[in-house]
């Protein structure tokens, strides 16, 4: 017999009555927006703005599209770094020295209680103007080659915009890092201190335990959270467009200032973030059900 697991969903009643609810509901906003505030709806303007024909007759990203892609990036490298400092600070919360304990503790409480438009504000004009700037980045990518340059701008960003990249790469990561904290220790602290034990009485070292037997467990508890935190990030990196960073609500409020297409420009910026998010929870998801297997 065939576990729950393993059971194929079949679309029912409840459901079709909530798809029809859904339909219902665009159909009377559409209306709404058109009737009571005297909107004249161009979707047709909308595609422009997502791919434009080249001078030699192919397509290339235009804004929306590429505003679409800086989230990516800007929210890729920022939940990588946020996950380090998480992994890092939530295991001095978890096992660490009472001093390390401390540590975490203030990271955590002060980052957790600033308004994440202030913490922007103030990371952005430090971090950019002060260290990046003596560092020199976007001095060095512009003497190095026009390939390297390329590279440099498909995974980051140009030379025009490097330093304000990793400025917001660094300043969300802090920030999202203060919650993947408070997701670690609790995955750490949920595993049985006799698993720690035992494997110390195999003659593992602290690291070795750390490392073999407390985090693969404790990853199999933090998976969904920390997703459910990554998409986060993802929603949270439109802040970053008061730093003049190019993701795709700048983009967005960009085409709608030139255009006053309000609602077909962010209608559209809200279908792109929702295929981005919708897309990493379910393949989170799809990883989650085959942990669970072993």
């Amino acid at each position: 017999m065939m576990g729950s697991g393993n059971k194929k969903y079949r679309f029912g009643v409840v459901d079709g009555a909530a798809l029809l609810l859904v339909a219902a509901f665009l159909v009377w906003f559409f209306h709404r927006v058109g009737a009571v505030l005297d909107y004249q709806w161009e979707w047709g303007a909308v595609p422009s703005y997502i791919l434009r024909r080249t001078d030699e007759g192919g397509w290339v990203p235009n804004l929306l599209l590429t505003g679409f892609f800086t989230t990516v990036k800007l929210s890729l490298w920022a939940s990588l770094l946020a996950s380090v400092i998480g992994v890092l600070a939530g295991a001095m919360r978890a096992q660490g020295s009472p001093g390390q304990k401390v540590l975490g503790w203030v990271y955590v409480e002060t980052l957790r209680n600033i308004p994440s438009l202030v913490l922007v504000f103030l990371f952005y004009f430090f971090i950019s103007s002060q260290f990046l700037d003596f560092l020199g980045v976007d001095t060095w990518l512009r003497a190095r080659s026009e390939a390297t340059r390329a590279l440099v701008a498909f995974f980051f960003a140009g030379e025009s915009q490097i330093n304000a990249f990793l400025s917001a790469v660094i300043t969300l990561a802090i920030y999202e890092g203060a919650y993947v904290t408070e997701i670690v220790r609790g995955g750490l602290v949920s595993v049985p201190s006799g698993q720690r034990e035992a494997a110390r009485a195999t003659g593992l070292g602290e690291l070795q335990v750390f490392r073999y037997v407390i985090l693969p467990q404790a990853l199999r508890k933090i998976l969904s959270p920390l997703a459910g935190q990554f998409i986060s990030t993802i929603k949270d990196s439109a802040i970053m467009s008061v730093i003049s960073i190019q993701e795709l609500t700048f983009q967005g409020m960009e085409i709608m200032s030139a255009t006053f297409l309000t609602f077909e420009v962010w209608l559209t910026v809200t279908f792109l973030y929702f295929v981005l998010t919708f897309s990493l929870s379910r393949g989170v998801a799809l990883i989650d059900r085959r942990i669970t297997k072993f």
